[in-house]
C-alpha cells in the first residue's frame, strides 16, 4: 500500500519534515517515490507547511492513503481528504 506521510530530516530538537510517497512497508526515512512538500513546525504560523496540490490530488485520485498527522495537515491547508 502507497502512503503519504512525514519523513523526518533535521538535527536532535530541531525537526524538520518532509511530505512524502512511499511504500508503507519501507522504514520512515528510506527511499521515497515522491516529495510532495515540506513540513517545519518550528517556523512561524504561515511558513511552517508547503505542498504541492497538485500532485497530492494526483495521489490520492490513484489510491494513497495519508497518514493521520499529514490528513490533518491537508484539511488545514484547504485540500479535504475524506
Amino acid at each position: 500500500m502507497v502512503k503519504i506521510r512525514l519523513k523526518r530530516l533535521g538535527s536532535k530538537k530541531r525537526p524538520y519534515y518532509r511530505i512524502v510517497v512511499m511504500d508503507s512497508r519501507k522504514a520512515r526515512d528510506s527511499r521515497t517515490l515522491d516529495e510532495l512538500g515540506i513540513y517545519h513546525p518550528l517556523e512561524a504560523e504561515d511558513k511552517q507547511f508547503s505542498v504541492e496540490e497538485d500532485s497530492v490530488k494526483e495521489w490520492l485520485s490513484k489510491g494513497a492513503q495519508p497518514s493521520p498527522t499529514v490528513k490533518r495537515l491537508l484539511n488545514k491547508k484547504g485540500i479535504t481528504v475524506k
